[in-house]
């Protein structure tokens, strides 16, 4: 099969990573490709339009620190608005509802002094993993070898706190604290700057929205890319030799002298591999699935729970909406609720039919929020573990054993191939400022052995 185009470098993957990675090669004056298996560029980034507004079904949040979003933003004059956080917020514990104002739950005396102790601790532990190389620390092998579900139970006797807790864990991962290692859950803090840091709004990793959705950033990349952007074309097979790389891509081919995988790492393990994947590599994305992530937005005519005085926000600790947040356009044209079912509840979830669905996340809100919630003008709900292309959101999740073993895997390239996507990087990994991050260092690697290929 002759190849459609030779070039310096082939991308696999049209998300912020491997769109970031083809616009760094072509400014430095490479010929690039991007595959995309997609009809659409944006991975894990996905806006749409719902009633008046552009609505993201996907990551949709960027803050402080996260210096590459931010120069993109800049660069391509995209307009933002600070998340709506006003008012107080809803906490749901063992099906207690109360109500707080704050960054900190509001809880008796008792668990409130467990549920400081148990951030303060977290973030002291979280700072020990270096960014790069966790694997090597010393006491690596200790944390990685028990789930944050074990330290839980060791470490915070309050059930209450507990809950609380794991609602976090859930809504960071989209999993189970038993499902996550320690080292990787804390490593992962520690890539975003701390616990507050990725939980939080006001001056945390939720804090800016952009007004026409975070997928306009890779629709302003892919354009400036032209029609170096192919899309429906998946990856099925990349084999490599000493003279190059071949991506086959149903029925197409395209070859080229490196080639930058900017998918999870499990996607990049259901690619047919000539040569086979060195076994770390391999062992690596057999042990990665993605976490469970359930999206559902509900507009309104009126944002009635800001005029009862609340900011929006929920946590729950029983489900299904593990996370709520107030998702108003940011001319207030569309008010609307966004919640968040996450680990196991998501992963029931597919089964269930869509009228129960909708009514039982339309219930919870009206719990929350008053009986005006369950009368939404739209309502949209996104299973990213049905998406064929992601298979999860909003990251990978690392079990026991597996970053210790295998973490080196993560970003060390195999031959001609290089390594990009957000789980990739080491510094906001899991978010998009992550993706940018490894998609421009795999790219510098392809730049830094362009005179070795000749």
């Amino acid at each position: 099969m002759a190849a459609e185009r030779v070039t310096d470098a082939v991308v696999v993957g049209a998300g912020l990573s491997g769109l970031a990675a083809a616009r760094t090669l072509a400014d430095a004056g490479c010929s690039v490709v991007v595959l995309e298996a997609r009809d659409r560029v944006g991975g894990r980034t996905w806006s749409e339009q719902v009633g008046g507004a552009v609505f993201d079904v996907g990551g949709q949040w960027i803050g402080p620190t996260q210096h590459r979003m931010a120069r993109l933003v800049e660069e391509f004059r995209l307009a933002t608005f600070p998340t709506y956080h006003d008012g107080k917020k809803v906490l749901d514990v063992g099906g207690k509802l109360s109500t707080y104002a704050g960054t900190i739950p509001s809880m008796p005396l008792v668990p409130l002094l467990f549920l400081h102790r148990t951030i303060r601790r977290v973030e002291r532990l979280c700072r020990t993993v270096p960014r790069e190389a966790p694997w090597a620390m010393e006491r690596a092998s200790d944390w990685d070898g028990v789930t944050v579900e074990s330290w839980k139970r060791r470490t915070i006797p309050q059930a209450s706190v507990r809950a609380v807790f794991e609602a976090a864990v859930r809504v960071v991962f989209g999993s189970e604290p038993s499902e996550l290692s320690l080292l990787h859950f804390l490593w992962f803090l520690n890539c975003g700057g701390g616990f507050r840091s990725i939980v939080e709004i006001e001056n945390g990793a939720q804090q800016t929205r952009f007004v026409l959705g975070a997928q306009e950033v890779s629709r302003r990349l892919a354009a400036r890319l032209g029609d170096a952007v192919v899309l429906g074309a998946p990856a099925r097979a990349i084999a490599q030799d000493a003279g190059g790389v071949t991506v086959h891509a149903d029925g197409r081919s395209w070859q080229a002298r490196r080639a930058i995988v900017a998918v999870p790492p499990t996607m990049a393990g259901r690619i047919g591999w000539e040569p086979a994947l060195p076994y770390l590599r391999d062992q690596l994305t057999q042990r990665a699935p993605m976490g469970a992530t359930v999206k559902v937005l509900a507009t309104y005519e009126r944002p009635f729970w800001r005029t009862r005085g609340l900011s929006g926000e929920a946590v729950s600790t029983g489900g299904p909406l593990t996370a709520t947040f107030d998702n108003t356009s940011h001319d207030g044209a569309e008010p609307a609720l966004l919640g968040f079912i996450v680990g196991r509840p998501a992963r029931e979830w597919a089964a269930k039919p869509a009228d129960e669905r909708r009514a039982t996340v339309l219930a919870a809100l009206a719990r929350f929020f008053g009986a005006e919630a369950a009368r939404p003008v739209h309502y949209r709900e996104q299973d990213w573990s049905l998406e064929p292309w992601t298979r999860g959101c909003p990251v990978t999740v690392l079990g026991p054993g597996v970053l210790g073993l295998f973490g080196p895997a993560l970003a060390t390239p195999v031959g001609r191939v290089h390594w990009a996507g957000t789980e990739t990087s080491t510094e906001w990994t899991g978010y998009m400022e992550g993706a940018v991050a490894s998609g421009e260092r795999a790219a510098r690697e392809v730049l830094e052995r362009r005179n070795a290929d000749g």
